[in-house]
């Protein structure tokens, strides 16, 4: 189990929320009876009850009452109606929050709820499928925002349960917005680029997609399971006057690896803006 001791509540509970409570169900590690969800309409909170077999509500102070771990899934512009006020800062005091909300700091946060534990977290879309990657950090000022040991284990075990999660410094989570939070969506335009490529050479749409997709699957995992830097695996697969050297060259012509990472850049300098 998580923590029999503790209760999680999921505030906020929309798509990333929903796969993060079913991750947790599915792997055995939270019981139904103890998560209360909420959600700013009854009708999908029924629906969240009906779907998950958990307690689900409308009333957001009730929900963080009743809970010892709080995980936070509002948009960021609804943080400081929902947490910066009294009775919340009250129902709060003392307990373990999470906050998935890109450009909302931990500081900003700590401003909200001074005696609340805090973790900020990043996960990705592909967490609805068990193979998303989360990013936590945590204040280590010694406040009573900094969370401890434990509890950032706590936070990692949540999102362990669906997909991977490392610990970084607070400085670099804009950074981590970018490329985990944006990331994915990053990979699917060149996704479908490979596979429109795929189709102008005379593929039918569906197959270049399916091989396209597994293309980046085996790449990814290359990369994971053997450890290697991916410029090496390239040069794997890159013969002396082949069709994969010229490729690379007609991808380096369009300034891909600049273009990529400005990418990254002009997301991480939006991110920074949301909270």
């Amino acid at each position: 189990m998580l923590d029999e001791a503790r209760s999680l509540c999921v505030l906020g509970c929309g798509t990333m929320g929903e796969a993060i409570v079913a991750g947790l169900l599915r792997a055995g590690w939270l019981a139904r009876d103890r998560v209360i969800v909420t959600a700013r309409r009854s009708s999908v909170a029924e629906r969240l009850r009906e779907r998950l077999g958990i307690e689900a509500t409308t009333d957001t102070l009730r929900a963080c009452e009743a809970a010892e771990v709080v995980l936070v899934c509002l948009k960021p512009q609804r943080y400081a109606e929902v947490l910066d006020n009294p009775p919340m800062r009250a129902a709060l005091a003392g307990k373990l929050v999470i906050s998935i909300a890109a450009g909302v700091t931990l500081d900003k946060l700590a401003a909200w709820l001074p005696e609340t534990a805090l973790v900020r977290a990043m996960p990705n879309t592909p967490s609805l499928i068990g193979e998303g990657m989360t990013i936590v950090c945590r204040l280590t000022d010694g406040s009573a925002n900094s969370a401890n040991d434990e509890q950032l284990a706590l936070a990692r075990r949540i999102f362990e349960s669906v997909g991977a999660c490392i610990e970084l410094e607070p400085k670099l989570m804009d950074a981590v917005t970018s490329l985990n939070g944006s990331g994915p969506a990053f990979v699917y335009v060149m996704l479908e680029a490979m596979a429109d490529g795929g189709v102008m050479m005379g593929l039918p749409r569906d197959v270049a997609l399916t091989i396209a997709a597994h293309v980046f699957r085996g790449a990814a995992a290359m990369v994971l399971d053997t450890d290697m830097h991916p410029a090496a695996l390239k040069d794997q697969v890159t013969t002396p006057a082949g069709c994969t050297i010229a490729g690379i060259l007609t991808m380096e012509d369009g300034r891909i690896r600049s273009v990529l990472a400005r990418t990254i850049q002009e997301a991480a300098k939006v991110a920074a803006g949301l909270g």
